[in-house]
């Protein structure tokens, strides 16, 4: 297996399809890198070098039981990036992978990167401040710690259902793809999993999102039922100058899946202008 190792000595899995203008994608908690394969399928096709990684505690990376937090999680992108000697990079980040790839421009600048694609993704801020006050309340993620603690395999079966928008009434969405997330959640280990909690709810990225100098396209669904959109994408677009906010009416938080053709040529448009 392709492999880059950390200052900290953690085995970071990547897989690298292609050849052209490296676009880098980030996943979504619980999942790994196969969650962008069709992605990565369609670009390199399409005459692009597609890379994605399993994050720490993630897939086939390296179980650590320290480093499951977002600096940590930005310093092994940079790692990698640096590792392949990138340049001209495009980022992509979905959920908690949009929260990787914004806080890697917090610490790490836009020097390797021309472009970046936000999609369903965390920032600014998940969780219920005073200073934030359309958040989500604390609650809400205990409830998620004591599923991950309690019962993942059912919690993550559970999951899906929203994560895919599979309760909502005239879905399409197939069992084999519910089942699909639940393989890919059951592959990180559940100190990883349950530390990525606090890291994709209690972070911060306003002042990462300040940084962006980059052209960004920030898309996401406004029927997301794990990232809803008023307290994410809609203020991001604000945030991030020279950014454009594409709405998906009616779509989920996984819309990278069921609305697969719509991403993957609204990327593809992007990566092209």
């Amino acid at each position: 297996m392709s492999m880059i190792t950390t200052k900290d000595d953690t085995q970071i899995y990547y897989k690298d399809w292609g050849t052209g203008q490296p676009v880098v994608f980030s996943h979504g908690w619980p999942l790994n890198a196969d969650a962008w394969d069709e992605q990565l399928v369609f670009l390199a096709d399409n005459g692009y070098r597609a890379i994605a990684h399993d994050r720490r505690g993630h897939g086939r990376s390296s179980q650590p039981w320290n480093g499951n937090e977002m600096d940590r999680y930005a310093d092994d992108l940079a790692t990698l990036i640096e590792t392949l000697d990138l340049k001209d990079v495009v980022l992509v980040g979905h959920s908690t992978g949009g929260g990787e790839i914004t806080r890697y421009i917090g610490r790490h600048g836009t020097k390797r990167v021309v472009k970046a694609v936000l999609v369903g993704a965390v920032p600014p801020l998940m969780l219920k401040t005073e200073a934030n006050s359309g958040g989500l309340p604390i609650e809400v993620f205990d409830n998620i710690r004591a599923g991950v603690a309690n019962d993942r395999s059912q919690f993550y079966k559970d999951l899906s259902e929203s994560f895919y928008g599979a309760n909502r009434p005239g879905a399409k969405v197939s069992q084999g793809l519910r089942e699909q997330f639940w393989l890919q959640s059951m592959q990180v280990g559940l100190k990883g999993a349950f530390d990525c909690i606090k890291a994709f709810s209690e972070t911060d990225f306003t002042e990462d999102l300040k940084k962006f100098d980059v052209p960004t396209l920030i898309i996401h669904g406004d029927d997301d039922q794990i990232v809803p959109i008023n307290n994410s994408a809609l203020l991001s677009s604000k945030i991030v100058n020279n950014s454009t906010l594409k709405v998906y009416p009616s779509a989920p938080h996984g819309l990278t899946s069921t609305h697969r053709d719509q991403f993957n040529t609204d990327l593809l448009a992007f990566l092209k202008t």
